[in-house]
């Protein structure tokens, strides 16, 4: 079925189906968001005044093995794109195939990096041949969702940010033939920070900024580059993300509001991002580096409008009254508040080491030199994505070990399953006790997370990899267990008959299991762990992320739709420490706050 014109940039503004139209756009992604939620979220979004939903899409879920796809429950877009047009809200699709995000490798499937030669983001022929079998599928998926047949999409966005990566002059052009070719029609966007807006555009590509603070004559800026065109921030960054060991970031909601008063006050159209967080669960957090590695938490609270938990924050309420002067009609009521449960602690029942889990993972790997993650024979032979990874193999003396910086991110090392210290990016060497005759070295390796911004996406590579020295000779005749924790190893733990319930004897690293009893309708809650050291919580087999107690995260956000009537089991796998319990409270606590607005940009990154 066709239709009167879609959105169009002909002019100083936009029009859509003739009319003029400002965006009033805001970012929520589906796969940060239990489904259960996404009613109440979209709801909150209209309620707003927000006139368009923007979210990207995760190719690295959509696709997690080649050439096989997921579009179901959790990650069914079609549904939530289907949903928001109920809701009368139109979409702006953002489908990479990289989308940056504070996602693990900004989106991309781990898979590419089996290939040593990989050039990610460019028209390396292993990178193009993956992408257009991604489109083949997505581009399915999404193209009877489009304006033109009858479906809210009304613009499509080319890549992400490629301006700040430029790496290849024919790449841009591909991803936009990507979508032509397989019949997109609708207005196309790029979008790029200040810095990256200097990259040449594409003809009938509409280009879009990214910006926090009207410093620097931005928008002037943008409105030179094309003029008689529409000017849009596809993202005003609404808060920030926050990375372990550093302060929450927080940007005040009066700060916020004048900027994006002056915006709008200047016709320009706006996407907030975000506009709700939601969390990144399990292991898909990215991470920064910029000369340092920095990995993100797994709350991803942004301190957007809309808190991690869905809660209006005081910005929701001084950006709806902004909004409603942009409506002819009145705006929807607020949607009441979900009651959150700050359920009785529970006791650690029941300990399993990590050593009795090692045969319920996949058959163990054998190499000469270690093995980096991506390349170890599971998973079908996609390698393994994420989670921990443990590297065995036998010394005969003691002395100098040293890692010459080839563990990525972090290693626990044990000596006959005796934990003598550890290796990350600033320690690199450690002494190993003596000993008689042959014993095991165990190095516990965790992938923090991939960095998802910046040139250093093709390093991206996790585990051990290269030469782990001891008294400057290589080890070899490494035995490899991917621990990466799906739900298959979770499901094949719980059913144990290994496990102990003497405490005094627990063994770390190892898995700590609890129950919860749920009696009323389940509500959300927030776990909190003080006592413990670092590690990831699952609920009933959930992974819902990690906890490390050098914060600013010190709870992790349970979503009440992923709770059952009854018995609830909460598996805690912890590195360093225990207590005996788990707490649970109403509200999340951020600890030490920073003001981004008081921050250079350069700092922030």
């Amino acid at each position: 079925m066709s239709r009167a014109e879609g959105l169009r940039a002909n002019s100083s503004q936009f029009t859509l189906e003739g009319v003029p139209f400002l965006i009033l756009g805001g970012s929520i992604h589906y796969f940060r968001v239990p489904r259960a939620y996404w009613e109440d979220r979209l709801l909150k979004m209209k309620a707003c005044g927000l006139n368009t939903l923007t979210t990207y899409v995760p190719w690295n879920l959509h696709e997690p093995e080649r050439g096989t796809f997921n579009f179901q429950d959790q990650l069914d877009l079609k549904a939530y794109v289907t949903l928001a047009a109920e809701m009368g809200l139109w979409v702006i699709l953002r489908p990479g195939p990289y989308i940056c995000a504070e996602w693990d490798l900004g989106g991309l499937p781990s898979w590419l990096l089996q290939d040593k030669f990989m050039q990610l983001r460019t028209t390396y022929p292993g990178f193009v041949d993956a992408v257009n079998l991604y489109f083949d599928k997505l581009v399915s998926v999404i193209k009877p969702l489009m304006f033109e047949d009858g479906g809210p999409i009304i613009a499509v966005q080319v890549e992400n940010e490629y301006g700040s990566y430029a790496k290849d002059e024919k790449y841009m052009p591909f991803i936009k033939d990507c979508l032509l070719s397989r019949g997109i029609k609708e207005l196309l966007l790029t979008s790029d920070n200040w810095e990256g807006l200097r990259y040449g555009g594409m003809e009938g590509v509409l280009k879009t900024i990214n910006l926090q603070r009207l410093s620097f004559g931005a928008i002037q800026y943008l409105a030179d580059k094309q003029p008689q065109k529409p000017l849009m921030v596809m993202e005003y960054w609404s808060g920030w993300f926050d990375v372990w060991g550093e302060h929450h970031h927080v940007f005040h909601a009066e700060d916020m509001l004048a900027v994006v008063s002056e915006i709008l006050e200047r016709g320009v159209s706006i996407n907030l991002y975000m506009f709700h967080g939601g969390t990144s669960f399990g292991f898909m957090n990215g991470a920064m580096d910029f000369g340092t590695y920095k990995p993100q938490v797994t709350s991803y609270d942004y301190d957007a409008p809309l808190s991690e938990a869905g809660d209006y924050t005081p910005k929701y309420q001084l950006l709806r009254n902004l909004f409603s002067q942009y409506h002819s009609e009145p705006l929807p009521e607020v949607p009441s508040s979900q009651k959150k449960k700050a359920y009785d602690p529970v006791v650690i029942q029941r300990h399993l080491s990590l050593w009795d889990s090692l045969h319920f993972t996949d058959k163990p790997h054998r190499s000469e030199s270690p093995v980096n993650m991506e390349n170890l024979p599971v998973n079908n032979n996609n390698g393994q994505s994420y989670g921990y990874t443990l590297y065995e193999t036998t010394i005969t003396s003691g002395g100098a070990l040293n890692s010459k910086n080839n563990v990525r991110d972090r290693a626990l090392v044990f000596v006959d399953r005796k934990c003598v210290g550890s290796f990350d990016y600033k320690t690199q060497e450690l002494t190993l006790p003596d000993g008689k005759g042959e014993r095991t070295l165990s190095l516990l390796v965790e992938n923090c997370g991939r960095v998802n911004y910046g040139k250093a996406l093709d390093e991206q590579r996790k585990g051990i990899v290269g030469d782990i020295l001891l008294n400057h000779t290589p080890l070899r005749g490494f035995t490899t267990f991917c621990l990466d924790m799906k739900p298959g190893f979770m499901k094949r733990l719980m059913s144990s008959g290994q496990w102990k319930s003497d405490l005094r004897s627990a063994f770390i690293p190892g898995f700590f299991q609890a129950r919860l009893f749920v009696d009323d309708p389940p509500r959300d809650t927030f776990i909190r762990l003080p006592g413990w050291g670092k590690g990831v919580v699952f609920i009933n087999g959930q992974n819902l992320g990690r906890h490390w107690f050098i914060g600013p995260q010190h709870f992790l956000y349970l979503p009440g739709a992923w709770l059952r009537n009854g018995e609830n089991q909460i598996i805690v796998f912890e590195e360093q420490k225990t207590d005996d319990k788990i707490l649970f409270s109403e509200s999340p606590d951020h600890g030490k706050t920073i003001d981004v607005y008081k921050l250079p940009f350069c700092t922030l990154l």
